[in-house]
């Protein structure tokens, strides 16, 4: 009994230290009311509803308390006894049958709404990877790559956090204010869910499948949202961030994207060991890391390690390409050949042949690379 009051003693002191803690005035316990025509409907809809079921447990816990004190034993309170009584059964089932259609009737409404995929201005396709995201731009014939930004020495304890640990990419997903954007998503491998709240949209990315869902943003600024469906080791390591542009600004931004582009396309007159070394190391951590860690020890039996692995140390380096360029069908070890051009995947290669200790000195260039392409 000694212990089990300590216990809630201490619970108790330790549930008050943390209100009073500062960090508690950003607490949101309820939904965001979002800068979406969506999310206000969802959030307005949410508000009812809480109104509506509040409402009814006041009636009824109102009325509970009433008979309990009421009516109790000990003053004098008899049972009575009846079998039936029209007017409470109809009350009972007219009641609850409203309660239900002002709950449907706005819900529907607003279900309708959100299943209005026509007229879109922009229309985005979003598949999900182990473990980031893909954007391509269907409209404008931009594609990218979005990965977690945070560095892994914040995660692993080494570091101090910043401001938005774990809710960082390196490339944005960015939008026009005011148009209607239209999102297939989908996924690669395992199933994802993109989730923004303050956008009001959730989507499960699921292999072979397209789901559809549409936004309209009303104001600019930064969004931020994870993946919501657990998808293996690195699940918290899949952020999203929205950047919300003006028209002008998006049309800008996707001119810019697009030159840029085509200019990584050409393979840079310095393909030096040390440029290629450089470039491979950010490459691999953006993608590659996640599985293999970076000091590519891996984690087995899943994860092999690349560090004195006899793919990677080995002579014969098509076989590395090939590896990387077309994965192990029946393995998490995926296919980079849609998702990163000739140069990234000679950087990267690169990379892991010389990286910890492996030391083979071999230079793979986008020509070798392009060369094991089918």
């Amino acid at each position: 009994m000694v212990t089990g009051r300590h216990s809630a003693f201490s619970a108790l002191c330790a549930g008050l230290l943390l209100m009073t803690h500062p960090a508690l005035a950003d607490w949101q316990l309820n939904l965001s009311p979002g800068v979406t025509p969506i999310s206000h409907d969802v959030y307005d809809l949410h508000m009812a509803v809480i109104a509506i079921c509040t409402g009814i447990a006041v009636v009824v816990y109102g009325m509970l308390a009433f008979i309990i004190i009421r009516y109790r034993r000990s003053k004098g309170a008899v049972a009575a006894h009846f079998s039936d009584n029209n007017k409470v059964e109809i009350v009972w089932t007219v009641v609850p049958f409203l309660l239900l259609c002002a709950i449907a009737v706005p819900a529907t409404r607003v279900l309708f709404d959100m299943d209005d995929y026509d007229a879109a201005d922009v229309t985005i396709k979003i598949t999900g990877h182990q473990w980031y995201w893909q954007y391509q731009y269907l409209d404008q014939g931009v594609e990218f790559y979005s990965n977690l930004s945070t560095p892994p020495a914040q995660f692993a304890g080494s570091a101090a956090r910043g401001e938005w640990y774990l809710l960082e990419v390196d490339r944005p997903l960015v939008l026009p204010v005011g148009k209607k954007v239209r999102f297939l998503v989908t996924s690669n491998d395992v199933i994802h869910s993109w989730w923004v709240p303050q956008l009001g949209v959730k989507r499960d990315a699921i292999p072979g499948f397209v789901h559809e869902a549409w936004t309209r943003i009303e104001k600019p600024g930064t969004y931020r949202g994870q993946c919501a469906e657990l998808c293996g080791v690195h699940h918290a390591y899949m952020p999203i961030v929205v950047e919300a542009v003006s028209e002008s600004q998006f049309a800008d931004w996707i001119h810019d994207t697009a030159v840029q582009a085509r200019a990584t396309r050409n393979t840079p007159s310095d393909w030096t060991m040390e440029h290629t070394l450089q470039r491979g190391s950010a490459l691999y951590a953006a993608h590659c890391a996640a599985c293999h860690k970076e000091n590519g020890r891996g984690r087995p039996p899943l994860f092999p390690a690349l560090q004195g692995s006899s793919i990677v140390v080995g002579t014969e380096v098509s076989r590395h390409i090939k590896l990387v360029l077309y994965g192990v069908p029946g393995t998490a070890m995926q296919a980079f050949a849609p998702q990163l051009d000739d140069e990234e995947l000679a950087a990267i290669i690169t990379w892991e042949r010389n990286a910890w200790g492996n030391n083979t000195g071999d230079l793979v260039t986008p020509a070798d690379v392009q060369a094991l392409r089918r």
